[in-house]
């Protein structure tokens, strides 16, 4: 059969492919842009960022120009860029995908994107100076793992979500709750104005995934840290500090793995010299980081009932990714 595309009332037709890092999106993503005529709109909040191509992880030179990509070195490291931010681009450009006769590929692991794209976010409140001056006055008394604590107390939704040394979204969820009263998990559902999604939408495929064996997982995210030193990651990050308008608590620093190559670089200009001990240390600190990554995104994951899914460790996983694409986009044989 033919390639179906139609547009609902609320997006067009699109498949989307989740996981946690290391689980082999990239590799089903671009078997299935071989397979079917799509673009590829990136669900990553780090790979926005010009200039931080290493420690992302990002798609090569020639896997770019394989397949059209879509938001994908859109800003600079020293800005930001919001769920709301992604939603609107996002939207405009599965439009605009469609419109060229192709169908929205949707691929990435940060699944706050995912789920404001399906359900919407409600309005949240703006920051307030003097709250998040006391939340930091406070974490400076009893560090941040304690506020992380206090926070699964009013908000276990979020804090799970989270990791204890996150301090400027353990932050951002102190202060909504102490603004408005609610849990910042609470404004992360379907805006009452948006139009309901079903549970299974017959114009949207989200393949999730999954590994059976977390040891597995975790094997390639460490094979990929290593890489990703051999590659000159390091460098990587200096390259952004020597730019001089960059600090460790810009949301673009906070990345994983990129935080932790910052906290090595200034203890390395502390001691005047890098050892091994403090690289091993680097390595270490970045998988486990990683690692900690990939379980909060499978905990996302889990939320998400509509999801299919696909044992990124089985031998057959990108056959089974084609297989749901091919019902999905072809119809049943």
């Amino acid at each position: 059969m033919g390639v179906r595309f139609q547009l609902n009332a609320a997006l067009p037709r699109y498949l989307a492919l989740a996981g946690p890092t290391a689980s082999g999106k990239t590799v089903a993503a671009l078997a299935i842009a071989q397979a079917w005529p799509v673009e590829i709109i990136s669900v990553d909040s780090a790979l926005v960022y010009r200039g931080m191509d290493i420690g992302t992880a990002k798609p090569s030179a020639a896997e770019l120009a394989a397949v059209p990509h879509h938001l994908i070195d859109i800003r600079d490291p020293l800005q930001a860029y919001s769920a709301a931010e992604f939603v609107a681009d996002a939207r405009q450009l599965m439009t605009d995908i469609t419109a060229r006769g192709k169908l929205p590929l949707l691929v990435g692991g940060t699944m706050l994107y995912f789920k404001a794209l399906r359900d919407g976010l409600d309005d949240m409140p703006r920051a307030d100076p003097a709250i998040r001056e006391a939340i930091a006055l406070e974490a400076a008394q009893k560090g941040w793992p304690a506020l992380h604590a206090k926070l699964a107390q009013l908000d276990p939704d979020t804090a799970a979500r989270l990791a204890p040394a996150d301090s400027q979204r353990i932050s951002r969820a102190l202060e909504v709750f102490r603004i408005s009263g609610r849990p910042l998990s609470s404004f992360q559902t379907r805006n009452s104005d948006a139009p309901e999604a079903p549970l299974h939408d017959p114009d949207c495929l989200l393949i999730s995934m999954e590994p059976n064996d977390r040891a597995w997982l975790h094997q390639r995210i460490a094979q990929r840290f290593d890489a990703m030193l051999a590659a000159g990651f390091l460098d990587e990050v200096r390259a952004l500090r020597v730019r001089g308008d960059l600090h460790p608590d810009l949301p673009s620093m906070r990345c994983v793995g990129y935080r932790q190559a910052w906290e090595y670089l200034d203890a390395h200009e502390m001691r005047g010299l890098a050892g091994l001990p403090l690289l091993t240390e680097l390595r270490d600190k970045g998988i486990a980081a990683t690692r900690q990554l990939a379980k909060r995104q499978i905990t996302w994951l889990r939320s998400m009932p509509e999801r299919q899914v696909v044992a990124c460790d089985a031998p057959n996983a990108l056959e089974q990714v084609l297989a749901l694409v091919r019902r999905f986009v072809e119809g049943p044989p």
